[in-house]
């Protein structure tokens, strides 16, 4: 560890950066049991500095049972078997540092597994034991014995507590698997400083941050109260229907509490101790554009998921106003915006926007778009292939929103990436049988190895993007201006010398003025349906 001095205010490697996100049971399998690792990460880095982006961001790899696919961590400081060794871990980070690639790792605050360390002894203890202060477990109100302690829910569906043998309930606001910490517990947060510099020390770049906004409940615990035509839930958006609508405000004494910024204070003053420029961006669902940018006040967060990009429609209004609203709420905090379409819990944007031809037009559109945005953007493993959502069939589904709702659920965006070869598992890793999920029979033409030999091919379209991004990223105006494009389905805007034109409408429409740089499909004259571009001048 050593403390530089400090990178001058908007020249930190973050803030422009483009980061791809490894879902790391499906990026790459080296030993061929059919789930991805982290020597399969290594070996593919050369493709993610090939292909142009800046870092990548690796899911959670620690020791799990698995029953939220590592999200539901048994130990924070060692890698789970499946996934290798922290010899491993330690070789992903220095291949990828020599590679001039930065690395995040996923970090899991919120709750641990019930069979961390810590929940076994809370269980053994019993009521009233420091040990069980550690997790939240309460007993039945006195006025309704034997029910829940609140009328919470879970976001993977069904009650938001367990209860355990000696009468009391723990709370998991995500898999019974997963029981919340109590972070008006000192230890709680005497651990997790550990773990960040255990990690720190070993050169991780940064942490994304899971349900950054949960960590702290509402002190007392009460029931959530429901609105009129509203129904209780978290308004997490973990499946088809809820990644398509836009939150509204409600009652959430569960979420996005003031004393969850405390925590983040204290981790900053952690990170800061590091060269480096380390980093956290929190993953928080947010009801508004203002309480996203409390998570990145100056002695907080770096970053934080810009969500709204990733709900709003295909919809040059919803675009403006997205970009036009993010802007606003961050200004006075300072902060860096970012910008993301798909990841491991949403349905892929090729899908949402339509999917076939006309979903994939509009997904490589939007994501010219983003990629002219100041700030940083996450990229999604696949998207850069136009991947679409999977319909995996229910005898292969393992996320456990499906088990416990009967909703589809995650599984069809975490199908194993395809790289090479005519069939299953298509290069994902040594052997002939299919992976952890199964692929289409279909991918022969989506794979790596056939779109890096077709010019016309989404990989080459993004390669080409992120190439010419490159060369305004950083030097480009951090201020953007919406332009009056003369048509309600076209959204035109500046950003230092590049012009942005997205036609969201039907119909050609005529090309601003300036010289093309880079467009999402054939342009000859005008500007074709679902198509953007980049103009010079």
């Amino acid at each position: 560890m050593a403390l530089n001095d400090p990178t001058p205010t908007g020249a930190e490697w973050w803030r422009h950066a483009v980061t791809y996100q490894v879902y790391v049971r499906s990026f790459a399998d080296s030993d061929g049991d059919g789930v991805g690792d982290l020597p399969g990460i290594t070996s593919r880095l050369p493709y993610l500095r090939d292909l142009g982006v800046d870092a990548l961001w690796i899911t959670p790899f620690y020791t799990s049972p698995q029953h939220d696919h590592g999200y539901d961590v048994a130990d924070y400081c060692d890698v789970d078997p499946l996934f290798g060794t922290l010899a491993d871990a330690d070789t992903l980070v220095a291949t990828a540092h020599d590679l001039g690639l930065k690395v995040i790792v996923d970090l899991v605050p919120n709750h641990s597994s019930n069979e961390h360390a810590w929940f076994q002894a809370a269980l053994a203890a019993g009521p009233g034991s420091p040990e069980r202060a550690r997790y939240i477990f309460r007993d039945s109100p006195a006025d309704r014995p034997g029910e829940p302690p609140n009328n919470w829910l879970s976001v993977f569906g069904g009650p938001a507590w367990t209860q355990v043998p000696d009468g009391q309930w723990y709370l998991h606001l995500f898999d019974s698997t997963q029981p919340d910490f109590d972070w008006r517990n000192p230890e709680v947060g005497e651990m997790f400083v550990d773990v960040l510099r255990f990690w720190l020390d070993r050169g991780v770049d940064g942490f994304r941050v899971d349900v950054a906004h949960g960590m702290v409940k509402e002190d007392g615990l009460r029931d959530q109260v429901v609105g009129e035509g509203e129904e209780l839930g978290s308004g997490a958006p973990i499946n088809e229907e809820h990644s398509m609508v836009e939150r509204t405000l409600r009652d959430e004494p569960m979420w996005d509490q003031p004393e969850v910024h405390d925590v983040y204070r204290r981790w900053r003053t952690v990170l800061d101790e590091y060269d480096g420029d380390r980093m956290m961006v929190a993953e928080a669902w947010t009801q508004t554009p203002e309480s996203m940018a409390r998570f990145v006040r100056p002695d907080e967060m770096h970053q934080s998921f810009n969500f709204a990009w990733l709900l709003a429609p295909w919809s040059a209004k919803a675009f403006a106003d997205v970009i036009t609203g993010t802007l606003e709420a961050i200004a006075p905090v300072g902060a860096s915006p970012t910008w993301v379409l798909s990841n491991h819990d949403v349905v892929r944007h090729t899908t949402r926007y339509g999917g076939g031809e006309r979903g994939l037009a509009r997904a490589r559109a939007a994501t010219m778009a983003m990629l002219a945005l100041p700030g940083s953007s996450y990229l999604y493993q696949g998207e850069e292939l136009g991947l679409e959502q999977v319909d995996v069939e229910p005898e292969f589904r393992q996320d456990p929103s499906w088990f416990r709702t009967g909703e589809v659920g995650r599984d069809g965006c975490r199908v194993p990436v395809p790289w090479s070869g005519d069939t299953p598992p298509y290069g994902f890793g040594p052997g002939t049988e299919q992976p952890w999920l199964p692929q289409p029979l279909d991918w022969k033409a989506m794979h790596v190895e056939a779109q890096a030999a077709d010019p016309d091919s989404t990989l080459a379209f993004y390669r080409s993007a992120l190439a010419a991004r490159r060369t305004f990223a950083t030097t480009g105006s951090d201020d953007v201006e919406i332009l009056d494009s003369g048509s309600p389905e076209v959204l035109l805007f500046r950003r230092g010398p590049v012009t942005v034109a997205v036609n969201c409408g039907s119909e050609p429409v005529a090309l601003p003025p300036g010289e093309l740089l880079l467009a999402s499909g054939p342009v000859v004259a005008d500007l074709p349906p679902d198509t953007a571009a980049w103009l010079a001048g």
